[in-house]
């Protein structure tokens, strides 16, 4: 890992190879109806399985946390994960997460794939 910084090309590109051996769809850069965008999306047919946001920038990381659990939310995803390289503490927008029906997880990049691969648990 170069400086910190999340490699978001390389992730993403493992992250959809990953999601087609698992049987599923990941779509890069998703538009939600409501003109937002999501990271990656993960789909299984039409079914909306996961939401992924890579956050490279830890500037205004609480902020950006609550509006990647909005926008997962409102685009009918029921589970997002923020991958993120530096140690960072949810705080009250874990529980706002909960409470609007998000499993919201923070992930390291290096953890990300490993955990992906156990996905069966949500196909």
């Amino acid at each position: 890992m170069e400086s910190g910084r999340i490699k978001v090309k390389t992730l993403t590109k493992q992250i959809i190879e990953l999601s087609e051996e698992l049987g599923l769809q990941a779509v890069s850069e998703y538009r939600t109806s409501d003109g937002t965008r999501i990271d990656i999306a993960i789909l299984n047919g039409e079914e909306k399985i996961l939401a992924i946001e890579l956050e490279a920038s830890f500037k205004w990381f609480p902020q950006r946390l609550l509006y990647d659990v909005v926008k997962a939310q409102r685009a009918g995803f029921p589970e997002l994960w923020v991958v993120t390289s530096m140690p960072q503490k949810p705080g009250w927008i874990e529980g706002y997460a909960e409470e609007i029906g998000i499993k919201l997880k923070l992930i390291k990049e290096n953890e990300v794939l490993q955990l992906f691969s156990s996905l069966w648990y949500l196909i």
